[in-house]
């Protein structure tokens, strides 16, 4: 996910934007006041990204692309996708099966990897969404429906977990990011949370006695402020029951837990987007705008594990697509005009200042004894020791 980092001259809402975000924030004030005027940072975040009908990610709005808020790595170039789709071909020809992506945005990795697939000669049986924004939902099946029939068939929109196990490949880009997050600030090195009330008409944090296990609040400075994910282990469990045999591909952007927790980081991760401009403050423009914070990718290693999965792989984005062959991708175009552009989308998506060291990929694998071409450039798993 990519914006601007200004935190300042917010465009103004709309009239129906802002008629949204008070019914979303009026029914959040409603939540505090039944609980005494308290809730946790996370009831605060699920409420206004998940409330049915008027939470960010529920309700309609256009989220992703040049209209929207941000702009994920299948928006910036096809080649990402392209990468993504050989990386697949790989687990699929040992394993056969299908593709589940977790939040597939406007369907266009999706519809990029289909095609790649037909191209290598290595299809899904299914390629299956679970969507939980009907607004995206709808756009990916506008797009995917332009497919061939061949391909269009194979796509099918799901509203849970599959039941059964599957074989294959489960693709999450940037699902993790928008799990809801509890956070804490560090005093005399204990880490206590904090939490949303009421002030006037508005919110503002507030600070509570209760502990956060698990962080390593001694090595951080009093005032130290962070977050923390919970719901990464359970998510992690959940989706882990899915597959019997293949790959869980994570894409997103985070850091092992020892420079997650670095005594330097001391204001957090969490961050907001709105129309393509970033920001720090959750409580304004409540329910028309995204709110995310960065991945511990050690917790999610180590929920991986205790799910029985192993880690195959942890490298930065740039070495996954270095490994998957985007260089040959954009070299191969005869046009110069075309192979200057893609060449241009390849810095985007390699370059440390850009996309190319912020977003890791994690493989966490069951019963799979294959190569994965992704992880062969570079091997961070070593980094995510919390010690």
């Amino acid at each position: 996910m990519t914006a601007s980092s200004s935190h300042s001259m917010l465009p103004a809402l709309s009239p129906d934007e802002e008629r949204h975000s008070r019914a979303a924030a009026e029914l959040i004030r409603e939540r505090i006041t039944a609980a005494g005027g308290w809730i946790s940072f996370a009831d605060f975040m699920e409420m206004a990204l998940y409330a049915p009908g008027l939470g960010y990610y529920s309700a309609g709005a256009v989220k992703l692309g040049a209209s929207g808020d941000f702009v994920t790595a299948p928006e910036v170039s096809d080649l990402f996708s392209r990468c993504v789709a050989r990386q697949c071909a790989d687990v699929l020809a040992a394993t056969g099966g299908d593709i589940l992506e977790l939040g597939a945005g406007t369907g266009r990795m999706a519809a990029c990897v289909l095609r790649s697939l037909a191209e290598i000669g290595v299809l899904p049986d299914k390629y299956a969404i679970l969507e939980v924004s009907a607004d995206l939902a709808d756009r990916q099946r506008a797009r995917l429906g332009e497919l061939p029939k061949e391909l269009r068939d194979r796509v099918i929109w799901l509203d849970r977990l599959p039941a059964a196990p599957m074989r294959g490949i489960v693709l999450a880009n940037e699902v993790l990011d928008a799990l809801p997050v509890q956070r804490f600030f560090v005093r005399a090195g204990h880490a206590r949370e904090l939490g949303v009330a009421l002030v006037g008409d508005g919110f503002a944090w507030q600070e509570s006695s209760s502990e956060i296990s698990d962080i390593p609040a001694e090595d951080l400075p009093d005032g130290y402020i962070s977050e923390v994910c919970s719901r990464v282990d359970p998510w992690i469990a959940g989706v882990s029951q899915c597959v019997s045999q293949g790959a869980l591909l994570l894409f997103d952007y985070g850091l092992p837990r020892a420079h997650y927790y670095h005594p330097q980081r001391a204001d957090g991760t969490l961050r907001c987007y709105f129309k393509q401009r970033a920001h720090d403050n959750p409580f304004i423009n409540i329910g028309v705008q995204d709110i995310t914070a960065w991945v511990d990718f050690t917790r999610v290693a180590d929920a991986g594990l205790a799910a029985g999965l192993e880690i195959a792989g942890f490298v930065t984005q740039a070495a996954f697509l270095l490994g998957t062959g985007i260089e040959a991708m954009t070299m191969e175009v005869d046009d110069v005009a075309l192979r200057a552009r893609l060449a241009g989308e390849a810095r985007r998506l390699l370059m440390p200042g850009e996309m190319g060291e912020s977003f890791k990929v994690m493989a966490l694998c069951r019963d799979l004894d294959v190569p994965l071409r992704g992880f062969a450039y570079q091997d961070l798993r070593r980094s995510l020791s919390a010690g």
